[in-house]
């Protein structure tokens, strides 16, 4: 599968599906896609590649982690195409509307968790029989978390942890 950039001036590709999508709902990813969560298919570095162009890359330090979030954009037209991470080494982190066909992606209860509930904007809606966390879904030290699995559709609202 293929994506790139809206001018076209960066391309790339991924070899397989992610090993698993996250969607993300803490303010960064809000702020970064200007929308209510970030659609994040995952990949080892070795499925991804750059085909066209070379992305700039801005760093910025996880409100949450404290480590280094690379962001690797096009600086013709300002596409985010996809992230890096200091914690997470080995990995590439797409913006997934950057596939030139999002539904190519397999997302399903299996492979994928929303990450950062208690900061999703009201109204969201979280699909049943998914992994979900209030934050990220492991600690620093790499530590998992347990995670909360609604039975049925649940939008986010008043009484959630925020």
């Amino acid at each position: 599968m293929r994506g790139g950039c809206l001018c076209g001036a960066l391309r790339y590709e991924v070899h397989n599906q992610p090993s698993r999508t996250t969607i993300c709902h803490c303010k960064f990813c809000q702020r970064a896609t200007g929308g209510a969560y970030l659609v994040e298919p995952i990949f080892d570095a070795s499925e991804f590649s750059m085909t066209e162009g070379r992305p700039k890359q801005y760093k910025h330090i996880s409100e949450g982690s404290g480590k280094d979030v690379y962001i690797h954009f096009c600086d013709t037209c300002g596409t985010k195409l996809f992230l890096t991470f200091e914690r997470f080494e080995g990995i590439v982190g797409l913006y997934g509307g950057t596939l030139d066909d999002p539904n190519w992606l397999e997302i399903t209860p299996q492979n994928s968790k929303h990450i950062f509930l208690g900061v999703a904007q009201k109204g969201t809606i979280i699909p049943p029989h998914v992994n979900t966390f209030v934050e990220h879904a492991t600690k620093n030290d790499g530590s998992p978390l347990e995670p909360t699995v609604f039975d049925q559709p649940h939008a986010i609202g008043k009484t959630d942890p925020q």
